[in-house]
């Protein structure tokens, strides 16, 4: 079998949780006697489809729906971990939508992207749900600081408002004002943090053992498909709490872990009584095998 990926990895670098899932299911494909291409040929059995966008590493749906055209035997799973509420864009969902009448298999990163894009209306009708998964080499819990205080942490990739930077700002005016706590910043930003102790992107087993450091973790992000950096955060064992509006956040961290304004979450962490979350996440392997299952499909 030849699967076609439309995107290339990029690895051993401080990407995003795309960049993880590309280059772990490209890896289980090719264990598994899969031959994976990342260029238009004839003897395509299998197109999978991380991104319809064009860019320099991969190609886009005009050139795949061209070939379906072409090649109406050749399947095409899709793989959907995008919006425009993600990060208040206009024509993503159009676009998603329209790759719906031309996809065979849609997998959608949470049930809350699912629910998202079938209420907006969607042509495919053989539709799944498979979560991210984690290295678990590189993320498990390790050595808390020893500082006498409640250290707070959030990493992100992206630098995106959305990514949920009005509570760090505010967190960080928080932890001025109240020494018991600390905030550390991992990732990319574009704020001017006065009492953030901010770390620049961490990849691989560097961002795991940096992450499991800290006491409690915060998300703000809204909307987000299905976030690694919450992913992330469980597998290391940290109690993580989320806003009440993030997305496939909430479908990992759990209801009980959330918070509907600032207000809420400093009454949370003030309480002192951080619990740990429900959820346990899964391996890559886990993840891309599930992939894999439906790749193989007849």
């Amino acid at each position: 079998m030849k699967v076609l990926i439309n995107r290339k990895p990029l690895r051993d670098q401080a990407w995003g949780g795309g960049n993880l899932f590309v280059t772990a299911l490209c890896d289980h494909l090719s264990k598994n006697n899969i031959e994976v291409c990342h260029k238009i040929s004839s003897d395509i059995d299998v197109i999978f489809m991380q991104d319809p966008r064009y860019d320099d590493l991969g190609i886009s749906i005009n050139e795949i729906s061209n070939y379906k055209r072409f090649n109406p035997n050749t399947k095409l799973v899709h793989r959907v971990n995008e919006c425009d509420a993600r990060k208040n864009t206009t024509g993503m969902d159009d676009l998603l939508r329209l790759c719906s009448t031309i996809s065979n298999h849609t997998i959608f990163v949470s049930e809350w992207m699912k629910k998202y894009h079938l209420d907006l209306g969607w042509a495919c009708n053989k539709n799944s749900v498979i979560h991210n998964g984690v290295n678990l080499n590189h993320f498990f819990p390790g050595e808390k600081l020893d500082n006498n205080k409640v250290n707070i942490v959030a990493h992100h990739w992206s630098n995106n408002r959305l990514k949920g930077f009005d509570i760090y700002e505010k967190i960080d005016k928080f932890v001025g004002n109240n020494n018991r706590f600390t905030f550390t910043y991992i990732g990319r930003h574009n704020n001017s943090f006065n009492n953030t102790n901010v770390i620049d992107p961490l990849y691989g087993f560097k961002l795991g053992r940096e992450l499991s450091r800290y006491d409690v973790y915060v998300s703000g992000s809204v909307y987000d498909p299905g976030p690694n950096h919450i992913l992330e955060s469980l597998a290391c064992k940290i109690p993580t709490y989320v806003i009440a509006n993030g997305g496939g956040a909430v479908e990992f961290a759990g209801d009980s872990h959330t918070y509907d304004s600032f207000e809420s979450l400093v009454s949370i962490l003030k309480s002192m009584d951080y619990k740990l979350n429900e959820y346990t996440p899964r391996t890559w392997s886990a993840c891309v095998e599930d992939y894999m299952e439906i790749i193989c499909q007849k």
